[in-house]
């Protein structure tokens, strides 16, 4: 009898789960009011880009915004160069190899609360085949069905072998900025 009664609260205990994980809304993101952009220091000063597509499956409960679950896949080969002539080489093999690795995950495995709406975020990076973790202080603002998501992060380029051969490694900055601005609506 012992044994049935856990079996029924632990049963209870996992379907109460799978309801609250089902209740936390899908959002969708709103790509004319976001932004992806990464900016890097060189001899001649900082070089800026814009990362032009990308999707995401984002869900999360606006009343416990800790419980998010983040995922951005963005389309490495959109990024766009403040000169036309370095857009083709940060796509090149030296840097993001976009034919070997077309995507650039974003994952959000953490989301702490830091007051208010700040927030500290922890996320996982994968960038050519390799995965790295950062953490960074994020801005979440929600208003019915509109929520704006505002950070942003430093990389070390060569901890995902982003143009750490040739004459370039020398001249651009190993520290790449990337700010993130997504704005997202609820789906359905």
């Amino acid at each position: 009898m012992r044994l049935v009664l856990i079996a029924l609260l632990f049963g209870a205990v996992c379907l109460a789960t799978g309801a609250s994980r089902a209740e936390v809304e899908r959002w969708a993101v709103v790509p004319g009011e976001s932004l992806i952009t990464m900016r890097v220091g060189t001899p001649v000063g900082a070089r800026t880009g814009r990362f032009t597509r990308w999707t995401g499956d984002i869900r999360f409960d606006p009343a416990a915004p800790e419980t998010a679950h983040v995922a951005i896949d963005v389309e490495a080969g959109s990024l766009r160069m403040d000169d036309a002539r370095l857009t083709s080489t940060a796509a090149g093999s030296g840097f993001l190899d976009t034919g070997r690795y077309p995507r650039i995950a974003f994952r959000l495995t953490r989301l702490e609360p830091a007051g208010g709406d700040r927030f500290t975020a922890h996320a996982g990076i994968t960038m050519k085949g390799v995965t790295r973790p950062v953490t960074f202080p994020a801005t979440l603002r929600s208003a019915g069905r509109t929520a704006q998501m505002t950070g942003g992060f430093l990389l070390d380029r060569a901890a995902f072998g982003i143009g750490t051969r040739g004459p370039w490694n020398g001249l651009i900055g190993r520290q790449v900025r990337v700010d993130v601005s997504l704005a997202t609506r609820t789906v359905g």
